[in-house]
């Protein structure tokens, strides 16, 4: 795997880590859980554009 991906991978889930953690506080600060859900968000994109990008015949067939 490329270690590029690779970090995003573990970005992508540091982020999750924090998010439910968030969620999950009895006072939870929606706008801190909305930034992350962003944040996550284009964290995926980009681990998407970097496999289709090194991949592209594994992209294809993943998106059916």
């Amino acid at each position: 795997m490329n270690p590029r991906v690779f970090r995003m991978i573990e970005t992508h889930a540091r982020i999750d880590d924090a998010l439910r953690r968030e969620q999950t506080r009895p006072a939870a600060d929606w706008q801190r859980v909305r930034e992350l859900k962003k944040l996550k968000l284009r964290i995926k994109d980009l681990i998407g554009r970097l496999v289709s990008r090194k991949m592209p015949k594994v992209a294809r067939m993943a998106r059916g």
